[in-house]
C-alpha cells in the first residue's frame, strides 16, 4: 500500500484532484465524508455534540444543522477547539481503520485531509499539494459555492498559507487554470504516487493513538 496526502486550501480544487484520481485506480479516504459519516443521527459523535451544543444545532429533520454548528464555533477559537476534541479522534481512528484494510495489497491509496500540512501523523509517502492563488480561490468560494466573501476570507486566513503549504509540498498541482488544464495534469500526478514507497506493515502511525491531532478544514460543517 501506497500511502499519499493529498491537500490544498478551501477553494483550491482539491476535491476535484481527488475525483480524478479515483478515476484513474487511486483508493480516497476523504476526512470531510467521513466526518459527515461520523455525525449522522444517533452516531456517538452526533449525540456528544448535540449534548455541548443543544438542539439549537438540530435540524427539523433530526440531522445536524451545519451551518447552525459553524455559526456558533468559528467565530471563538475556544469553542471550536471544544469540538475538535469532540471530532477529531473519532476521524483519527476510522482514517487509520480504512487505512489497514489495505495493507499488503498494492492499492494507492490517497488520504485526502484539508488540514494535512498543519496536523499530520499519517504515514504519507509524499504530499501532493493543490495550489491556487488566493484571490482565484475566494472567486470561486464566492461564485460557484455561493459562499460570502468575508467568511471565504475568513476560512482561507484560518489555513495554513499558500507558501507554507508549498514548502511542505513534494508534488504541486497547479490550478490555476480551468478544469481541462487540471485534467492534463493528474496522469503525471498520478505516475509520481505509483512510484513512491509503500508503507510498511509496522508502521507505528497506523496504531490509533491516544489523542491524534485530525482535522478538517470545516467544509463538513457548512
Amino acid at each position: 500500500m501506497i500511502v499519499v496526502g493529498l491537500t490544498g486550501g478551501i477553494g483550491s480544487g482539491k476535491s476535484t484532484v481527488s475525483e480524478g484520481l479515483a478515476r484513474l485506480g487511486a483508493v480516497i479516504i476523504d476526512a470531510d465524508a467521513m466526518t459527515r459519516e461520523l455525525q449522522q443521527p444517533g452516531a456517538p459523535v452526533f449525540n456528544a455534540i448535540v449534548e455541548r451544543f443543544g438542539q439549537e444545532i438540530v435540524a427539523a429533520d433530526g440531522s445536524l444543522d451545519r451551518l447552525a454548528l459553524a455559526a456558533i464555533v468559528f467565530p471563538n477559537p475556544e469553542i471550536l477547539k471544544e469540538l475538535n476534541a469532540l471530532v477529531h479522534p473519532e476521524i483519527g481512528r476510522a482514517i487509520r481503520s480504512r487505512m489497514r484494510e489495505h495493507l499488503g495489497t498494492d492499492s494507492v491509496v490517497v488520504l485526502d485531509v484539508p488540514l494535512l500540512i498543519e496536523n499530520s501523523r499519517y504515514p504519507v509517502a509524499g504530499v501532493a499539494v493543490v495550489d491556487t492563488p488566493v484571490d482565484i480561490a475566494i472567486d470561486r468560494l464566492v461564485n460557484i459555492r455561493g459562499m460570502d466573501e468575508a467568511d471565504a476570507r475568513a476560512r482561507i486566513a484560518r489555513q495554513a498559507t499558500r507558501e507554507e503549504r508549498l514548502e511542505k509540498a513534494d508534488y504541486v498541482i497547479d490550478n490555476s487554470g480551468d478544469r481541462d488544464a487540471l485534467a492534463g495534469l493528474l496522469p503525471g500526478l498520478w505516475q509520481w504516487m505509483q512510484g513512491l514507497e509503500p508503507v510498511a506493515a509496522d508502521d507505528q502511525r497506523l496504531a490509533d493513538p491516544a489523542d491524534p491531532p485530525d482535522a478538517t478544514d470545516g467544509k463538513s460543517l457548512a
